[in-house]
C-alpha cells in the first residue's frame, strides 16, 4: 500500500530544528580561551610567520647580509645550487649526514630514557621528588649542557674520562671533539636533557589505558612482556607518534649544544645543518643561500610532520 505524497497547505512552511544562540556563558568561555591563546599566537606569528614571508623575496636574490647595499635578483639559482654547485654540496652533504646519524641515535634515547622512566613511574609509582629530579635537566640551557659535556670528556683532564679509565672501562680517553666522540656523546647528552619531557609524553599514554584491560590480563596470567606488547604498546601509538614528531623537530633544530662543542670554530665534526645555516648567514656572508638551504630542508620535514599528525589522529583512541 502506497501513501500519496501531499503538499503542505498554502502559506504553511516547515522549519527544521532551530540552533540555540550562543549564551552569555558560552561567549565568556570563548573569550577566556582566546585570552590564553592570543599571547602565544602573537609571538608565533611575529617570530615565525612574519619572518617566513619576509624571507621569501630574499631567496630569489644574492643578498650576502641584511645590510647588503648591492642586492641582485638571481631567480631560482639558489634553489638549484644544492644540486649543481660542488662547493655547496661539499658543505651541505657532510652536515646532512651528521644530522641524520644524530637523529637516529637521538631517537633511540627517546625510548631508552623516556619510555623506561615512564614505565617505572607507572608501575612503581614514584611521586613528587623523583618526577622533579627527572625534569631538572630540561631547565638547564643547551649551551650549559654542551659546556659541561666538554669539560667532563676533555681528552686530558675530563673527570668522566679519568673516572672511566680508573674503573678500567676505558683504555683511552674519549675525545668529544672527534667524529666518533661527538656522534656518541651528543645523543646521550640531549637524551638526558629531554628525558623528563619524553617521560611525560609516554606516561600520559600509559595513564590513558583502561585499568580493566590490565587487570584482566593479570588475571589471565599474562606475563609483563605480553602486557607490554599486547596491551600497553598498541594503545600508546598516539604517544609514540607524538614523541617521534617532537624528536624530529628537536633533532633537526639542535644548535646550542653544538656551539658549546665548538661547531663554529674548532670542531667541524659538530657542524650539523642548523650550524651550517648559521654559518652561511652570519659568517661567510651568503645569507640568501643559507636561507634557501634551510627552506629546502624544512619543506620535506613539514610534509613528514603533517603525515605523522594525520596518522596520530587516525590512531587516537
Amino acid at each position: 500500500m502506497q501513501v500519496a505524497a501531499t503538499k503542505p497547505p498554502s502559506g504553511v512552511t516547515f522549519q527544521g530544528p532551530t540552533v540555540p544562540k550562543t549564551t552569555a556563558l558560552g561567549r565568556r568561555r570563548i573569550l577566556e580561551d582566546w585570552k590564553f591563546i592570543l599571547p602565544q599566537l602573537f609571538f608565533f606569528v611575529i617570530l615565525n610567520i612574519v619572518p617566513l614571508f619576509v624571507a621569501i623575496p630574499i631567496l630569489l636574490t644574492d643578498m650576502s647580509q641584511f645590510n647588503d647595499p648591492l642586492v641582485n635578483y638571481v631567480g631560482l639559482r639558489n634553489f638549484v645550487a644544492l644540486f649543481t654547485d660542488r662547493a655547496v654540496q661539499e658543505d651541505y652533504l657532510p652536515a646532512f649526514q651528521r644530522t641524520i646519524i644524530f637523529v637516529a641515535l637521538n631517537y633511540t634515547t627517546v625510548y631508552i630514557f623516556g619510555l623506561t622512566l615512564a614505565l617505572l613511574m607507572y608501575e612503581i609509582g614514584f611521586r613528587g621528588g623523583f618526577f622533579t629530579v627527572i625534569y631538572l635537566p630540561l631547565m638547564v640551557s643547551g649551551l650549559a649542557v654542551g659546556y659541561m659535556a666538554s669539560m667532563l670528556f676533555a681528552k686530558e683532564t675530563g673527570s668522566a674520562n679519568l673516572l672511566l679509565m680508573r674503573l678500567g672501562l676505558l683504555k683511552e680517553p674519549i675525545n668529544i671533539y672527534t667524529a666518533t666522540g661527538t656522534a656518541l656523546l651528543l645523543p646521550l647528552m640531549v637524551g638526558w636533557r629531554y628525558a623528563g619531557y619524553n617521560m611525560a609524553i609516554f606516561l600520559s599514554g600509559l595513564l590513558s589505558i583502561p585499568k580493566e584491560t590490565i587487570e584482566s590480563a593479570v588475571v589471565d596470567g599474562a606475563s609483563y612482556w605480553q602486557r607490554l606488547t599486547r596491551i600497553y604498546f598498541p594503545q600508546m601509538w598516539p604517544s609514540f607518534i607524538l614523541a617521534t614528531t617532537m624528536c624530529l623537530i628537536g633533532s633537526w633544530a639542535v644548535f646550542d649544544e653544538l656551539v658549546a662543542l665548538g661547531a663554529l670554530y674548532v670542531n667541524p665534526n659538530a657542524r650539523f645543518l642548523s650550524v651550517l645555516f648559521f654559518i652561511y648567514g652570519f659568517q661567510v656572508e651568503r645569507l640568501s643561500m643559507g636561507m634557501t638551504l634551510a627552506l629546502e630542508t624544512f619543506l620535506p620535514l613539514m610534509l613528514v610532520g603533517i603525515a605523522l599528525q594525520r596518522l596520530q589522529r587516525r590512531l587516537q583512541y
